[in-house]
This record gives C-alpha cells, structure tokens and sequence, in this order.
C-alpha cells in the first residue's frame, strides 16, 4: 500500500470512485450529497494497492479548524490498516500547519476506530444525511 498526496483535480476520479463506492453504493448515502463545495479547497490522500488502484481516501478541511472529512476505505480492503494510514499521514499534515487538534464528524458506528487513535467524543449523537454522528476531537 501507498499513501499519496492527492490533486482534487487531477485525482478526482480516483477519489470519487472510493467515496461513491462505500458512501453512495454501501451506505445509500444520496449522490448528491457526496462530493460538495469542500473538495476543491481540501487536502485529500489516496490509499493506493500494490497496482496503483485507490482502496482509501480521507480529506482535511484546514479552514474549518482541520476538520476531517469523507475517510472512506473499500470494503474488501478494511481491517487492513489502510485508514489508520491514512489518518496518520493526515495528522502529521495537521502538525506541520501547526493545528493545535482535528476534529470530525465520526458515524457511530467508526466511534470504535477513532478512539482508538486518539479522539474523542465531544458532542451528543446528531444525524446528518441520514446516519448517526457524533463530533470527535484529536489533540496533536
């Protein structure tokens, strides 16, 4: 696996073959919801398999306070350590524009993965497009 810096532009494809695979395909997420106004001015990675094929990707919102965002993993490729990789090389990017924390929109049921990197719940459960959240934070 390798983790890539990812161009919007030039990467979009990728991006959105990931994002429409696990938010759109798996979760029912409505398409139109998917990819919005934060994508062009978003850092984004891409997760890519030994072939150069994207398994992951995540973004980070520098102007929304390092809001971490869409981190969406293939399912036949979860469990692998594919997201912890992503989030790492993230958080190190967050670090290096000196953002004092990150912090996300986690669905309930990633509650489990976040905190195992460190965040934590700071807000009571809040649906947003259909599927229970909760605001996590991150130290840095």
């Amino acid at each position: 696996m390798n983790i890539i810096v990812a161009d919007f532009e030039r990467d979009y494809a990728a991006i959105r073959g990931v994002r429409f695979a696990v938010f759109v395909d798996e979760q029912q997420i409505p398409r139109e919801l998917e990819m919005d106004d934060r994508d062009s001015v978003c850092v984004h990675w891409l997760a890519l398999d030994e072939s150069g094929g994207a398994i992951g990707t995540v973004r980070l919102d520098l102007d929304a306070g390092g809001k971490v965002g869409r981190l969406a993993v293939l399912a036949r490729e979860r469990r692998r350590g594919v997201g912890r990789a992503l989030m790492e090389c993230l958080h190190e990017h967050a670090r290096g524009h000196r953002l004092a924390r990150v912090w996300c929109h986690a669905q309930s049921s990633a509650v489990p993965f976040y905190t195992r990197l460190g965040y934590q719940i700071t807000s009571a459960p809040f649906e947003e497009a259909g599927i229970e959240h909760v605001r996590m934070e991150r130290p840095l």
